[in-house]
């Protein structure tokens, strides 16, 4: 059966490609043939040729339990996916990432807790990971990381996922690192970090390196063909993220762009002080700041989960915040997400 009567596929392929991914679920209910044309990584390849290729924020919250969603931006509307799979309850603290046109979630632990004891709920540490394809829309499990990790350093460097430090199942901070192959579906064991410290750390890719940050350490530690070299910063503590190559921390209500030794103010974000627990994200060019928590205050003792997008729009002379379609189904303390190119 032919896609598109008078066309050839190869051509009609093409002219499928430049719909949005946001209506892919329409496409697929028009007939058999142009269901197996969305779900075929000929669609993918065709929308690199011709230009067609978005990139898609994905979040995760921590209510409600496992659900992600996708922001696209350019139409400013959020779409849910499959719930994960995993069997873990509230799964908080795994890395996520985005590589080979896949969402990968990895590790980390529960974050439900018994009412009764106060426990957390059967699993601190897991070794799990979870591949989101968008092309079939579904999770798939891949190859189990070589060590149960949460509360870790997580990134992407040439195409391939880096995991080290955190915590495992006993509790203990880990100095283990290790890399995974997402075409072999493989990990492999690389140089340990030098030293663990008592909170967890963030991952962070800054001209073409990986740095591992831990909360509270006036040190970072750079992945280097020798192995990991330690570096005193200055760096102001905070929430952080990286744009375009640069680093931007947001601390004391002003966010910062900070540099090896130097740093300068790019805009108050006063707003966000009563805030907790929210995801500070750079996407495209802009800082996304998204959900979180305002806790008690006074004589109010309601705990408001948020929804809200805020955006700085860094390509501007100078930088504006501005509001982004809330989140539909999200909401609360944000757990993690990445950045999808399809």
């Amino acid at each position: 059966m032919v896609l598109i009567e008078g066309l050839p596929d190869a051509v009609a392929i093409r002219c499928l490609a430049r719909v949005p991914f946001f209506q892919f679920p329409k496409l697929e209910v028009i007939c058999r043939s142009w269901r197996e044309a969305v779900y075929s990584t000929e669609l993918y390849k065709a929308r690199e040729e011709v230009k067609s290729r978005e990139n898609l924020l994905c979040v995760c919250a921590f209510d409600p339990e496992n659900v992600w969603q996708i922001y696209d931006p350019t139409r400013d509307l959020w779409i849910t996916l499959p719930i994960l799979p995993s069997k873990v309850r509230n799964l908080a603290h795994f890395g996520v990432v985005s590589t080979a046109g896949k969402l990968f979630v990895l590790g980390g632990g529960s974050d439900a807790v018994d009412p009764l004891t106060g426990d957390q709920d059967g699993s601190f540490a897991t070794n799990e990971v979870w591949a989101y394809d968008p092309v079939i829309r579904r999770w798939s499990q891949r190859a189990s990381m070589i060590v149960p990790r949460t509360m870790f350093a997580c990134c992407v460097l040439n195409g391939k996922i880096l995991v080290a430090g955190g915590f495992t199942t006993c509790r203990k901070s880990i100095s283990k690192a290790e890399i995974y192959d997402p075409e072999k579906d493989v990990w492999v064991s690389i140089p340990d970090l030098h030293h663990t410290h008592n909170s967890g750390c963030t991952g962070l890719v800054i001209g073409g390196e990986v740095h591992v940050v831990h909360k509270g350490l006036t040190t970072v530690q750079v992945l280097t063909k020798d192995g990991w070299r330690v570096h005193e910063h200055s760096w102001v503590q905070g929430p952080m993220t990286v744009v375009n190559g640069s680093l931007f921390v947001m601390s004391h209500g002003l966010i910062y762009k900070q540099d090896r030794e130097s740093r300068k103010v790019v805009i108050s974000a006063s707003e966000f002080k009563r805030r907790i627990g929210f995801a500070m994200m750079g996407f495209r060019d802009d800082i996304y700041v998204i959900g979180g928590v305002i806790g008690p205050e006074g004589w109010n003792w309601d705990i408001q989960k948020m929804s809200d997008v805020d955006v700085l729009t860094l390509g501007n002379e100078r930088p504006v915040w501005q509001k982004a379609a809330s989140m539909t189904r999200c909401r609360g303390t944000i757990l993690g997400c990445a950045e999808l190119r399809i």
